[in-house]
């Protein structure tokens, strides 16, 4: 565990194989491209997906960033995270309460939360999740219809919460330098790197532009959990 905490702790920038831009029978190719270019998390969305299908999938992606050395996060299903092993598990804010989600997914499954405000954040936080999404930062096709909340809280919410903040939502190449001026630590990129003609390319020069995190950010609060 303290292990898996470690990289979650150390890590910066979060790429997702999102089946809405990625055909099924590319998982493989687009998330070997991702962890080449050096992605620190992967997540598998497939919004629209039957639970079983969602399975299969993930046992591909995952053979991959088992592979690769990169930690794999479930988008939405609890129980296809506990059934095939997946480093963590990912959920919104209508998918139940974190006990009930720990029941399914078992100690060693990182749970992580969407969150839309700093109130959402903190609860999150308190509720006891290992990481949070933070957004959308600006309107995404990624989350139609849901408003964008800004960059206003970015600098709070890094600086109060003591777990890994991801800001996400409609983070492009030409609006990183902002967002990191604004306080961000780490981000998730979805659309500007699915889209690139070059996947490994774009994360790699991604990357380039993260700076390093701080050593209080990067290091794991706890090696085990206190329920």
């Amino acid at each position: 565990m303290k292990q898996a905490l470690d990289k979650l702790h150390s890590a910066r920038l979060y790429g997702i194989t999102d089946l809405g831009y990625v055909r099924p029978e590319d998982v493989e190719q687009v998330t070997e491209a991702l962890c080449r270019g050096g992605v620190d998390v992967l997540q598998l969305r497939a919004k629209g997906f039957a639970e079983a299908e969602v399975e299969s999938l993930a046992r591909r992606v995952l053979s991959v960033t088992r592979a690769a050395g990169v930690p794999l996060v479930v988008n939405d299903f609890p129980r296809v995270a506990a059934a095939v092993g997946s480093e963590g598990v990912h959920i919104g804010q209508d998918d139940g309460d974190l006990q009930s989600v720990r029941q399914i997914v078992g100690e060693d499954c990182w749970i992580g939360r969407s969150t839309h405000s700093l109130a959402q954040a903190r609860a999150a936080a308190a509720e006891g999740v290992d990481y949070i999404g933070f957004g959308p930062l600006y309107v995404t096709g990624t989350k139609p219809g849901r408003p964008s909340i800004g960059l206003n809280d970015v600098a709070q919410v890094n600086a109060e919460l003591e777990l890994p903040v991801f800001c996400i939502g409609g983070v492009q190449p030409d609006r990183l330098d902002e967002v990191l001026a604004a306080g961000a630590r780490r981000v998730v990129i979805v659309s500007a790197l699915l889209t690139a003609p070059d996947i490994e390319s774009a994360v790699r020069e991604i990357k380039t532009r993260l700076p390093a995190l701080s050593e209080r950010s990067a290091t794991p609060l706890r090696t085990e959990r206190i329920d």
